[in-house]
């Protein structure tokens, strides 16, 4: 007895405040038996990189090209010490202390196996695990953070050993050595690999759970080479269940998250459920937030008693993160956004700010001409690697805002303080729901078979994840474009004073056309003719007066009545 006593203090000694998550039918609860809804976001574009995260994706899609280009360039030596600045840089204790402060509880990590141990064809002794102490040190340095800041660390194998599938970008496949489907030694190593893992953290409350093979995209007998018509998936479902149970042997209490082929979502053939820890992740893109979407993930939960977790979603609009988590939460499902960081960027929370040396780089790799130098390519690659540092991203507050208040609050908020009398930036709408922040009639990205509902929502692709088209002009400054007649912007101003003010108005038009003023009741403020200004850059700006606004806080509309009126800025004085 004395012995078991002592036993369980060490445990809750080991736990801390006692949140090891584990399953509850179709729950998962922390070991207080409270029901957990993981609210996370993954922490893409570190450890493994895709193409389309560094703007490679035309010439470069697996990791394994974009270091081939990198080296071309600076040598394998200079390649090695970009990817050294780039990992240090990538993610540090300000990034998850910044996701909890906004609200994320957990945290999905996309780990590259070749930061663990050396590739099969790499080992001096065939059969033989080499283990690599950064990537283990990497995620130590990350659980520490995460568990300083109470929130759960899922560890995701998103590069097995070979590459788990014919989307070779994903799992930095290449394809001219053995996958992980053709290679037994493969197979061993990522069992070893999951082995050692759980060795490590089967003590750590704050591991939140061992996510097995991300996204799997194979035809094993199928005839889609992703796999998404595939109706056996034997070797998926052994090669998982071996995995389990090597976890098991040394670890006991955490989560397993099996996926399925077809990038996560096809679970046919599925064998008799081989443990009871285990939930299913199920991954969603650019379709609707309707239950028919995920009707099939919760088919699995109602079938085998087992939670669901969206392991994997995003790179959309505001309005369709707002939607997407409403629906989650109705239906108690978890969910980790992708990704965390990555070039040029608007749909994630955070954007890396690009540079025009590294745009001259990508020009250079795409296109051919003259080859840049040495230097120039070293300190255009490392400005970009400096600016990976959280202190030197810019932070996406209206996709914070989307994801967690919108969800709830359909009020606006000032997007920044505008006080009158002075000039506000079209750009600078409020925050707040389609509908009532502003209008937009593209808002969303949708995969369907009919392609005149597929929508890029900001059609500009700056600043801003609204639908709002936000566009760059020629001398660098930001202007709303591409507007249509019935959409509208809104903004929340401060007068001084109870008054008539004179409004400016800056805009540019093809044709004649008129917009209107009004308060957010609808009361009209003054209606506004436009004449044609010849071009969609050529500026002009017209006046008017009487625009009646009361001491305080005013929220004012402006509505377009045509299409093509590009909006620079207004001035009330």
């Amino acid at each position: 007895m004395k012995r078991t006593i002592l036993l369980s203090a060490l445990l809750l000694s080991q736990f801390g405040t006692s949140q090891l998550l584990k399953t509850d039918g179709k729950k998962i609860v922390n070991d207080k038996g409270e029901n957990i809804q993981l609210r996370g976001l993954g922490l893409g574009g570190w450890m493994l990189q895709e193409g389309y995260m560094l703007k490679t994706a035309d010439f470069a899609g697996p990791q394994f090209k974009i270091k081939e280009k990198i080296a071309e360039l600076i040598g394998e030596e200079g390649m090695n010490e970009f990817y050294k600045a780039y990992l240090k840089n990538g993610i540090t204790k300000q990034d998850i202390d910044f996701l909890a402060k906004s609200g994320f509880n957990s945290i999905r990590l996309p780990m590259h196996y070749n930061l663990y141990t050396l590739p099969i064809e790499k080992e001096s002794v065939k059969g033989q695990n080499t283990w690599l102490e950064e990537g283990f040190k990497m995620t130590d340095d990350l659980l520490k953070w995460c568990k300083e800041n109470k929130i759960y660390l899922i560890l995701d194998l998103h590069a097995a050993p070979g590459g788990q599938g014919n989307d070779a970008n994903i799992s930095d496949n290449d394809k001219s050595k053995p996958s992980l489907w053709e290679s037994e030694a493969n197979q061993k190593k990522t069992i070893s690999l999951w082995k050692k893992l759980a060795e490590r953290y089967k003590n750590e409350a704050w591991i939140g759970g061992y996510d097995l093979i991300n996204e799997p995209n194979i035809n094993f007998t199928g005839k889609n080479p992703n796999g998404t018509d595939e109706m056996s998936n034997a070797p998926l479902w052994k090669l998982q269940k071996e995995i389990t149970e090597a976890i098991r042997q040394v670890d006991k209490k955490h989560i397993i998250f099996l996926e399925g082929n077809g990038w996560g979502n096809n679970y046919s053939g599925l064998i008799p459920i081989w443990d009871n820890n285990m939930a299913f992740s199920f991954h969603k893109y650019w379709n609707y937030n309707n239950k028919e979407t995920i009707q099939f993930a919760l088919d699995l939960r109602e079938k085998h008693n087992m939670p669901i977790w969206l392991g994997e979603t995003g790179e959309n609009s505001n309005v369709w993160f707002t939607e997407l988590i409403q629906l989650l939460d109705k239906h108690n499902i978890g969910y980790a956004f992708w990704p965390m960081k990555k070039i040029d960027n608007i749909a994630g929370v955070t954007n890396v700010k690009i540079t025009p040396e590294y745009e001259k780089l990508l020009n250079y790799w795409k296109n051919g001409g003259e080859k840049p130098s040495k230097e120039f390519a070293t300190k255009a690659l490392m400005k970009i690697a400096d600016n990976y540092k959280f202190s030197n991203v810019e932070i996406k507050n209206d996709v914070i805002d989307a994801m967690f208040r919108q969800t709830k609050d359909d009020s606006t908020k000032p997007f920044k303080n505008h006080k009158i009398p002075g000039k506000i930036m079209a750009k600078d709408y409020d925050l707040g729901k389609i509908g009532a922040a502003y209008e937009d009639k593209d808002f969303i990205n949708l995969w369907v078979s009919d392609a005149s509902k597929r929508s890029e929502w900001n059609s500009g692709n700056q600043l801003r994840n609204d639908g709002v088209d936000i566009y760059q002009s020629k001398d660098n400054q930001y202007y709303v474009g591409k507007t249509e007649s019935g959409e509208w912007l809104q903004y929340t101003i401060s007068s001084n004073a109870g008054k008539a003010y004179n409004f400016d108005v800056q805009y540019s038009s093809e044709n004649e056309a008129k917009i209107r003023i009004e308060d957010a009741s609808g009361k009209l403020l003054k209606n506004i003719s436009l004449n044609s200004t010849g071009g969609k850059e050529n500026w002009k700006t017209v006046s008017t007066k009487g625009i009646n606004l009361q001491k305080g806080e005013n929220k004012i509309r402006i509505y377009f009545e045509n299409n093509g009126v590009n909006l620079n800025y207004f001035e009330l004085k």
